[in-house]
């Protein structure tokens, strides 16, 4: 491109076309995709992966398109007047190119793309190594004393009848949570943390150097760097001071709860020393104990309408959003369709599609996507945000709709937490809006509603016995969901910033032995508790691998500014709809428009804190 026509580049003949394409193309790639997920029929599932695919090498070819990127930069450096959302916009997409270094040489950008296969290939034989990995473990029935029925039912045997436990997360969990039995849980924990020992070890260790070069090569110090550097928390430093803050405020709440633990251990094993696989059995035992909660019964009180209805309330209540359903095109008769209107204003705001029940071939996990962001076209009108929620709720034999476990009670109001920021998000640029903003924002609206699972008002509101809906659950049953809520929470958070620290260390650090440093990081912050011996989480430890490298922490930041939020606006009125609109018009609705910290400091009057989380998290009496 001559440099007479890098001259002439305006905010027009740039940005505004950019900006129109993204918010056009947005819905038509959704809608091509979300079928994967949803569509009744196989080959349009494949043929919507397919499309997938392809759309995806399209975007990455896209993201190296130096032309686009030296139009984009030229305006930006000329400095034409904009708004401060257009301007904030005009950075993210110069910052999307240099990301990928679109700032760099072409023989370093060649070496970029080398690297990057590397990290790709090494990330996929880490998981595929976990996968193959299926050693099966036999027990007879006294040696799995504990464990539910229903479960046992389901489990293979062998040909002397033992049965078979494999190694797949959610039997190491059933052993560690319910067996009485210690050797057994011993066992299975052990042979768990030795998964793909030396193998594991020694790809992620490659993996982590690779990491580091890539992230040289876009000029940052480290990965953790060039992670962060996009996200609310910006730098490694505030990261490991904000992990540990939150460790030393728990130190001592974790010890009471741990000497409780091994009190009850020495009750029912005599003198064996209490280990880390003890940890969730004897959790399991104390709030059996503690608190009278049969959530088999209480699952009596939630028929999805009722819980679904009681969502519309407070929803309604607190940010002013009217559901209304409608009739309209789906891709399965259970699907349904809502507008979304303001509810003094009846204006309308979005649109909301729920699919809420299993079938075969159906995506296997609760989530919302995005099929339209929020966006202001060229014309100057307004483009309306649409969320899907897709959830697996199961339907009675003869139809209708069925109960639901309290677990995926909180789960559907942490999606709708997710839709309520798709609609309200009034961004003009659909690449910052809705659920495309900060990755450590983005969980903050779901996980702050999830706070109504657990009050007496809301509990209320969403539940009815299932026999005659009119009768809600008992005051005394409520208490005990907001108590049971955080029993021994400060340590399972402990555990939690464990592997954080982990994760931001290794992506921190250079050469890196990542056996010493575990066994070191271990006995630290699980209050003396030692790694068992010849066991390395490191070696199956995903979520450092694939997906949330050098952020693992985020989740743990979103709950802090999410408890703060609640604590401090919520907590002593949770139908307080003042707080409701304005968090949704100061927050919801401009984040993607500023930095997010601002938004929330602008919303709390202050920066979130770290000790509101630890009250509201922790008040309880043990």
């Amino acid at each position: 491109m001559s440099s007479h026509s890098l001259l002439n580049v305006t905010y027009a003949n740039v940005i505004e076309p950019l900006a129109e394409l993204q918010a056009q193309q947005f819905p038509l790639v959704q809608s091509c995709v979300f079928q994967k997920m949803v569509s009744t029929r196989e080959d349009v599932r494949k043929a919507s992966a397919e499309a997938e695919r392809r759309i995806d090498d399209h975007f990455d070819a896209c993201s190296k398109r130096e032309d686009v990127y030296l139009v984009i930069k030229a305006f930006a450096v000329r400095g034409e007047k904009t708004n401060a959302e257009a301007r904030r916009f005009v950075q993210t997409l110069v910052r999307d190119f240099e990301r990928n270094g679109l700032n760099l040489t072409a023989s370093k950008r060649e070496e970029l793309q080398r690297i990057r296969a590397q990290i790709d290939e090494l990330s996929i034989k880490y998981i595929q190594n976990l996968n193959d990995d299926t050693k099966i473990f036999l027990f007879s029935e006294s040696e799995l004393v504990g464990l539910p029925p229903e479960f046992l039912k389901d489990l293979e045997k062998s040909e002397n009848g033992k049965f078979k436990i494999s190694l797949r997360s959610h039997h190491v969990a059933a052993v560690l949570q319910f067996c009485k039995v210690g050797t057994t849980r011993q066992m299975v924990a052990g042979a768990y943390g030795k998964r793909c020992g030396e193998t594991n070890i020694s790809v992620l260790e490659s993996l982590v150097q690779q990491r580091h070069k890539y992230a040289r090569l876009l000029g940052f110090s480290c990965y953790a760097e060039y992670v962060i550097d996009v996200r609310m928390a910006k730098t490694p430093k505030k990261v490991f001071e904000f992990l540990k803050d939150i460790s030393a405020s728990l130190t001592d709440l974790a010890t009471k709860e741990l000497n409780m633990l091994k009190d009850l251990k020495k009750k029912e094993e005599g003198e064996l020393p209490f280990g880390i696989e003890d940890l969730l059995y004897y959790v399991k035992r104390i709030e059996e104990q503690s608190y009278d909660l049969d959530f088999g019964e209480i699952k009596q009180y939630f028929p999805i309408s009722v819980v679904l209805s009681g969502i519309f309330k407070i929803v309604q209540d607190l940010f002013g959003l009217r559901f209304e359903e409608i009739s309209g095109d789906v891709w399965h008769c259970d699907v349904r369709v809502f507008t979304v209107l303001d509810l003094g204003s009846s204006e309308l705001l979005g649109y909301c599609y729920l699919d809420l029940f299993a079938r075969e071939g159906k995506y296997g996990h609760t989530c919302v996507l995005a099929l339209q962001n929020s966006a202001l076209t060229i014309s100057g009108a307004k483009q309306i945000p649409v969320a899907l929620l897709i959830s697996q709720c199961q339907k009675e034999a003869d139809g209708s709709s069925g109960l639901l476990r309290f677990s995926e009670v909180v789960s559907l109001f942490h999606e709708f937490g997710h839709v309520v920021q798709q609609i309200c998000n009034r961004a003009s640029f659909a690449r910052v809006s809705g659920l495309c903003v900060d990755p450590d924002f983005v969980e903050i609206p779901s996980l702050l509603l999830e706070n109504w699972c657990y009050e007496s008002y809301s509990l209320k509101l969403i539940s009815g016995f299932h026999q005659d809906i009119t009768k809600p659950l008992k005051d005394d049953i409520c208490n005990s969901i907001k108590r049971w809520r955080t029993s021994f929470s400060a340590l399972k958070l402990k555990q939690d910033i464990l592997c954080c620290l982990f994760d931001q260390i290794i992506h921190s650090t250079d050469n890196i032995d990542v056996q010493e440093l575990f066994k070191h990081l271990h006995p630290m912050e699980m209050l003396g508790l030692p790694i068992p011996e010849g066991t390395n989480p490191a070696s199956y430890f995903p979520s450092t691998v694939i997906g949330y490298e050098a952020a693992c922490y985020s989740r743990i930041w979103s709950e802090v500014c999410a408890a703060d939020i609640f604590a401090s606006k919520f907590c002593n009125d949770v139908s307080n709809q003042h707080a409701g609109i304005q968090f949704r018009n100061k927050v919801l609705a401009t984040v993607g428009m500023k930095d997010p910290n601002d938004v929330l400091s602008d919303f709390l009057g202050r920066e979130p804190s770290i000790q509101a989380y630890i009250e509201n998290k922790f008040n309880y009496v043990s």
